[in-house]
C-alpha cells in the first residue's frame, strides 16, 4: 500500500504542474490589443524592416523610425506587456504546497508527507483579475502617450531644422545685400552725391555685423538642432549621423475650435489615462469589497510508517472578522475611487485652458503673417517698383533699390520667425489632440484611435 500510495501523490502533483486555466473575456480582449499593437511594433519581437532613411525620404517615413527605434517608446511597451502579462497570476489561485511532517523519537515513528491546497472564492479572483486588467489598460494608455510625446518632438526637431535652415539663408541674403547698400553708399560718398555718406556706411555696417552675428549664430543652432533631431529619431550619440532631411515650414491648416475641443475631449491623452485610472480606482473597490469573502484551504498527509495507510485530511477557513478593518479598506478604495474622477473633472478644465492658449498663440501669429502677406510685403513691393522705375529714368539714386531689397529680406526673417512660433503652437495642439502624425503611420493611428 505504501508504494501506490507514493506513487499517488506524485502523480498529483505531475499532472497539477501542467494544468491551464481558462482566460476570461478581460484578459482576452487585453491580449487581443497587444497582439494588433505588436504585429506593427515588434512582428516577432523585433522591429519591422522598412526602407533606410534617404535623401528622398518624408517626414512621415522619419517619424516612423522615430517611433519604431525610440527608447521611451520601447521602455513603455516592455511596461504595457508586462502588465498584461499579470492579470494571469492575479487571477489564478495560489500555488499548491506540498507538506511534510514526521515524529522522531528513538526510531522515526511516523513518516507524513501531503499536498495542501489554498482556494479562493470564483468572485475573489475575477475581481483581482479585472484589478489587473485595469492596470494594463492603464500601462496601454502610457504606451499611447509615450507614443504620442515621441511624435511631438520629433515634430518640434523637425520645424527647428526646417526654421534654422530658412533663417540661415535669409540672414546670408540679408549680409549680401547690405554688402550692396554699402557698396552704393561707398559711391556715393566718394563723388559727393551724397553728404550724409559716412553716417550710412556706419549703419549699414553695423547692420552687416548684425546679419553676420545672426547667421553664425545660427550655424551654431544647426549644431544643436542636428543633434536633437538625432536623439528624437532615437539614435545614440555614438552612432552614425541620418540622412540629414531638408524640410521647410508652412503653415498647417487646422479645423474649428468646437470640432479641436470634441477631439480632445475623445483623444487626449492625459484624458484617456485618467479615465483608465477611474476605471482602476473602480476595481480596486470591488477587490476591496471582496475582504469580506473568507478563503480556504484543503490537504491532505499520508503516514507512511502506518499499516494500514493512515490518510490526514486538513482544512482551513479563514475568517474576517475584524468588521472595522473591512469598513476602511472599502472606504479607502471608494475615496480612491472619488479622487480619481476628480482628476478626471481638472484635467478637463486644464486641457481647456490649454487648447485656448494654444489657439491664441496661432491666431496671434496668423494675423501677422496676414499682415506681413497682405500689406507690407506687397507695399514694400511696390516701393521697390517705383525706385527701380526711378532710377531707370534717372529721378533717383541706385542705392534706395538694395536698401529695399534689405528691407525686404528682413521683413521675411520676421515673417518667418512668427511661422516657426505658429507651427509650435500646432504642435502643441496636435498633442492635445492625439493627432501629432499623419493618419497612414501605422503604429500610432492604431494606438491613438483605440478606445
Amino acid at each position: 500500500m505504501r508504494p501506490p500510495a507514493a506513487l499517488l501523490s506524485l502523480t498529483l502533483v505531475a499532472a497539477l504542474a501542467g494544468c491551464r486555466t481558462a482566460v476570461p473575456d478581460y484578459e482576452r480582449q487585453a491580449r487581443d490589443r497587444l497582439r494588433a499593437t505588436a504585429q506593427a511594433y515588434r512582428p516577432g519581437g523585433h522591429a519591422p524592416e522598412q526602407p533606410a532613411l534617404a535623401a528622398g525620404s518624408t517626414a512621415a517615413d522619419y517619424l516612423r523610425f522615430a517611433l519604431l527605434h525610440h527608447p521611451e517608446v520601447e521602455a513603455a511597451y516592455a511596461d504595457w506587456r508586462a502588465s498584461v502579462a499579470a492579470i494571469t497570476p492575479a487571477r489564478s489561485q495560489p500555488d499548491p504546497r506540498l507538506t511534510f511532517q514526521a515524529d522522531l523519537a528513538d526510531t522515526v515513528m511516523s513518516v507524513m508527507p501531503g499536498f495542501m491546497a489554498d482556494f479562493m472564492t470564483p468572485g475573489k479572483r475575477a475581481a483581482l483579475g479585472r484589478e489587473a486588467a485595469a492596470g494594463s489598460a492603464l500601462a496601454y494608455r502610457d504606451y499611447v502617450k509615450a507614443v504620442l510625446q515621441t511624435a511631438a518632438e520629433f515634430r518640434h526637431a523637425w520645424l527647428e531644422l526646417a526654421y534654422v535652415a530658412q533663417a540661415r539663408q535669409l540672414h546670408a541674403r540679408a549680409a549680401a545685400a547690405v554688402g550692396e547698400v554699402i557698396d552704393v553708399s561707398n559711391a556715393d560718398y566718394a563723388t559727393g552725391r551724397s553728404l550724409a555718406g559716412l553716417e550710412a556706411q556706419v549703419r549699414f555696417q553695423n547692420i552687416a555685423a548684425e546679419h553676420h552675428a545672426h547667421h553664425a549664430a545660427l550655424t551654431d543652432r544647426l549644431i544643436a538642432a542636428r543633434i536633437r533631431f538625432k536623439s528624437a529619431l532615437g539614435l545614440p550619440p555614438s552612432a552614425p549621423d541620418p540622412v540629414w532631411p531638408a524640410p521647410t515650414l508652412a503653415a498647417t491648416p487646422l479645423p474649428d475650435d468646437n470640432a479641436l475641443w470634441q477631439r480632445v475631449l475623445a483623444a487626449n491623452p492625459d484624458l484617456a489615462r485618467l479615465r483608465s485610472g477611474v476605471e482602476l480606482a473602480v476595481a480596486r473597490t470591488a477587490v476591496a469589497e471582496t475582504a469580506r469573502t473568507p478563503d480556504f484551504g484543503l490537504g491532505a498527509m499520508v503516514d507512511l510508517k502506518t499499516s494500514p495507510v493512515m490518510w490526514r485530511p486538513t482544512a482551513s477557513l479563514s475568517l474576517p472578522l475584524w468588521r472595522d478593518k473591512i469598513a476602511a479598506t472599502v472606504s479607502a478604495a471608494q475615496a480612491r475611487h472619488e479622487a480619481a474622477a476628480a482628476r478626471l473633472d481638472a484635467a478637463q478644465l486644464t486641457l481647456a485652458a490649454q487648447l485656448a492658449q494654444a489657439l491664441y498663440r496661432v491666431r496671434e501669429a496668423d494675423r501677422m503673417i496676414a499682415y506681413y502677406d497682405r500689406t507690407a510685403l506687397p507695399n514694400l513691393d511696390r516701393v521697390v517698383a517705383t525706385a527701380e522705375a526711378a532710377y531707370q529714368s534717372g529721378l533717383s539714386p541706385a542705392g534706395a533699390i538694395p536698401e529695399n531689397h534689405l528691407q525686404r529680406i528682413t521683413l521675411a526673417i520676421d515673417r518667418l520667425a512668427l511661422l516657426f512660433q505658429r507651427e509650435t503652437a500646432v504642435t502643441d495642439l496636435f498633442l492635445l489632440t492625439a493627432d501629432i502624425a499623419p493618419a497612414d503611420t501605422p503604429l500610432l493611428a492604431r494606438a491613438a484611435s483605440e478606445p
